[in-house]
């Protein structure tokens, strides 16, 4: 049975586009999301490269404004980066806008540039926050709760609760690519996400701690998962792979200049063969992705969500785009969402 399907939106920004054509093609992408019965639409964080995506909460605003039904969600917020009560107040305003839409995907990888980074983080570098994810984590998810939490302020102690007060509360999730996100995840009772498309082994062995380790909390009775993959689909075969080119390309930037480029347009990419040395580490890095046909597309994912027990996916549309292309637009990420779909 095919898996229910979902987005995560990177947000990329491409050489032929300026940030608010970004912007603007991600909405369109999430109003096809939604037109076609997508479950939800996720925003990723990241500070300092080329995508529009530095803050989940605003973006989700803008998602959940121009959709009707998905849930809007962030792949996920960087707790790290961030004060958890800020994070609550934002969230519960999402809540209290959008109820019963919002998602809360929490993760603790910095996100971007060490430089960046740092700024964010108010100048004060590495403080721990990343060990203190757990905690931070829970409390923030309490913080949420309508009953809200005690904290300790200086030697009074007050029932915190965020606000504005909605009257339901985001559904939380834990995302990472290792079996120690997979143990907070189990530890914490918390909905978990392995992030396939980011890092494709070790899945198998994340969702085996996570489903064996598992404790029901006061958020979660019994085990919630589901997985992410980059799919790239085309009219034919030979077309999905041109339109993963791009994709292709970024992924070298990274790798041998050590920063993500924009990503390039299908022609540009063209021009620019990818050589015999540099091949064997595209075919690993791309081994996990799914590019192809509807049809074979479908079938993978089908048969990775029986491999893996879960009954939910959610694609990066990795598609590049030919040369033309309205800037605010991802035609083929479009195409990608409808033809999984049958539509």
């Amino acid at each position: 049975m095919m898996p229910a399907l979902s987005v995560l939106d990177l947000i990329p920004l491409r050489t032929d586009q300026s940030s608010p054509d970004t912007i603007t093609a991600s909405r369109r992408l999430a109003a096809v999301a939604d037109e076609l019965g997508y479950r939800r639409y996720w925003v990723a964080e990241h500070h300092l490269e080329p995508f529009a995506s530095t803050s989940p909460a605003l973006f989700m605003g803008i998602i959940a404004a121009a959709t009707t039904q998905i849930s809007v969600g962030s792949g996920a917020v960087l707790l790290p980066n961030h004060a958890p009560y800020e994070v609550a107040e934002q969230f519960a305003m999402l809540e209290a806008a959008f109820p019963g839409r919002v998602d809360l995907g929490l993760g603790r990888a910095p996100g971007g540039h060490p430089v960046a980074i740092h700024m964010l983080r108010g100048g004060r570098g590495d403080d721990g926050a990343a060990v203190r994810f757990p905690q931070d984590a829970h409390t923030l998810a309490l913080m949420l709760r309508p009953e809200g939490v005690d904290v300790q302020a200086g030697e009074q102690t007050i029932t915190l609760t965020a606000t504005p007060k909605p009257v339901t509360s985001p559904r939380m999730w834990v995302l990472g690519t290792s079996p120690s996100s997979a143990r907070t995840a189990a530890e914490l009772g918390a909905r978990y996400v392995y992030g396939h498309h980011f890092f494709g082994a070790g899945t198998a062995e994340a969702l085996d701690i996570y489903r064996s380790e598992f404790r029901p909390s006061e958020f979660l009775d019994k085990p919630e998962v589901f997985l992410t993959m980059n799919v790239v689909v085309g009219d034919t075969d030979e077309e999905a792979h041109r339109l993963a080119l791009p994709s292709k390309h970024t992924m070298l930037s990274l790798a041998t200049g050590g920063t993500l480029i924009p990503q390039p347009l299908v022609e540009e990419a063209e021009l620019r063969p990818i050589t015999d040395e540099q091949q064997p580490f595209i075919d690993q890095q791309f081994k996990h992705w799914v590019i192809g046909t509807p049809d074979y597309a479908r079938a993978q994912l089908e048969a990775f969500a029986k491999e893996h027990e879960v009954d939910e996916i959610m694609i990066n549309p990795g598609a590049g785009t030919f040369a033309g292309a309205e800037p605010g637009r991802s035609p083929a990420r479009e195409q990608t969402l409808r033809l999984l779909a049958g539509k």
